[in-house]
């Protein structure tokens, strides 16, 4: 189960996977700690490539994973082949003008937060549920369904 949390640079994606990785003992990938361990800082359009085949196989690794990237256009995002997507639409433009202008908003997204969410908030929210408790694919559509409410 491949859950992507997407959106612009500075949306707040690393802090919300963190925080649920945290919470759910759950691997998180983070598409710039990635990028410094692969030492790949190369935005062009293959770069962005390479760095969603690099996150794709990452991800498979685990059961259950979460991956924290910009995934900006479709193709990438198909490429990726998530099982569930968060979209952190918080901000309008990030600080990156060549991020801004190719950004492409998921047409179908499994959850869309609009707002910043604060950690009480989050925790709140994720109160009685536990993937130690349940199959994978009713955790991940119990944790969209909690989400989608903030």
């Amino acid at each position: 189960m491949k859950i992507l949390i997407m959106g612009l640079p500075g949306s707040g994606k690393t802090w919300l996977g963190n925080k649920l990785s945290k919470h759910f003992s759950i691997p998180i990938w983070d598409a710039d700690v990635i990028r410094g361990i692969y030492n790949d800082w190369e935005f062009s359009e293959q770069g962005r490539h390479n760095q969603t085949m690099r996150m794709r196989a990452l991800a498979e690794i685990d059961a259950v994973s979460i991956s924290a990237f910009v995934c900006p256009l479709p193709a990438y995002r198909s490429f990726f082949m998530p099982d569930k997507i968060i979209w952190m639409d918080t901000i309008k433009d990030s600080k990156y003008e060549d991020t801004n202008k190719i950004f492409i908003p998921p047409k179908n997204s499994d959850v869309r937060i609009t707002k910043w969410i604060e950690e009480n908030q989050l925790y709140k929210c994720l109160e009685d549920i536990s993937l130690g408790t349940m199959d994978t694919e009713s955790f991940s559509n119990g944790l969209m369904e909690r989400l989608a409410k903030l």
